[in-house]
């Protein structure tokens, strides 16, 4: 299926995956940074962003994902790129690992990691958040264009949140109302944590803020446990979605992990 995507730059191609209620544009404030390493292709997920629905009769979850996502890339004639993902597409950047379809994977503050109470609150959390958007989203651009307005809608996942611009913020607040398959997908991602690390055999980088509030920065250690060869990378002073609190020092370690591949 074709998903709405963005494209530029040149070099080996390095795939970008956002998370769960997200759009690609959350790879904005570093994919300028990327272009003159890679040929940057950040994607809307199925039933997220501008991307259309999955088939009818498709399940929702990470092996449906990671064959959507891998069947569009056929499409556009990309095979093992480099790829990079957050949240759930940090997810799925593991299981494309796993599969054996990408060059290299970095996973950003990846989900599919947490014990059991961590995954009860991080769903609570996410439930609570997509009803306070689709209350949020017909008033958004009025409600987020003050700071104290950021502040309050984006702080679970936003270390700072007032360096999202206002337009930026009530968009993302839209698309995460929108979103048709996230009520699906939550289910699924948070029912079940990440197996078959012993199949990985490409270079491995995840990448945890240390002001995550969504997925607490202690799911790092225990990801590294679970995929031993992986390269463990603190992302100091950002939250979960780490490339608006940070573009360079995120850019430096997408950069060194597919220099690894």
């Amino acid at each position: 299926m074709r998903l709405n995507h963005y494209r530029a730059g040149s070099g080996e191609p390095l795939v970008l995956i956002h998370g769960i209620g997200s759009r690609w544009q959350m790879w904005e404030p570093v994919i300028d940074r990327l272009v003159s390493k890679h040929d940057a292709i950040a994607l809307d997920l199925p039933g997220f962003g501008a991307s259309p629905m999955p088939p009818p009769g498709t399940p929702a979850g990470v092996d449906s994902l990671a064959s959507l996502v891998l069947a569009f890339l056929a499409e556009l004639g990309v095979q093992r790129p480099h790829v990079a993902g957050n949240s759930l597409g940090g997810l799925l950047a593991l299981e494309l690992a796993k599969r054996g379809q990408v060059r290299s994977a970095h996973a950003l503050s990846p989900a599919g990691f947490a014990n059991r109470p961590e995954a009860a609150l991080a769903r609570s959390s996410l439930r609570l958040g997509v009803r306070a958007a689709r209350w949020l989203a017909p008033r958004a651009d009025a409600l987020l264009k003050p700071k104290l307005g950021r502040a309050i809608a984006l702080n679970l996942f936003i270390a700072h949140p007032t360096r999202v611009s206002p337009a930026d913020a009530a968009a993302s607040v839209r698309a995460l109302a929108a979103a048709p398959w996230f009520d699906e997908t939550l289910r699924t991602i948070t029912a079940a944590n990440f197996e078959g690390a012993d199949r990985i055999q490409v270079p491995v980088t995840i990448s945890w803020g240390d002001k995550d509030r969504l997925l607490p920065p202690r799911q790092a250690a225990r990801a590294a446990r679970v995929i031993p060869t992986a390269k463990l990378v603190t992302l100091y002073g950002c939250g979960h979605v780490p490339t608006y609190d940070d573009p360079e020092q995120v850019t430096r370690v997408l950069l060194e992990g597919s220099s690894a591949g």
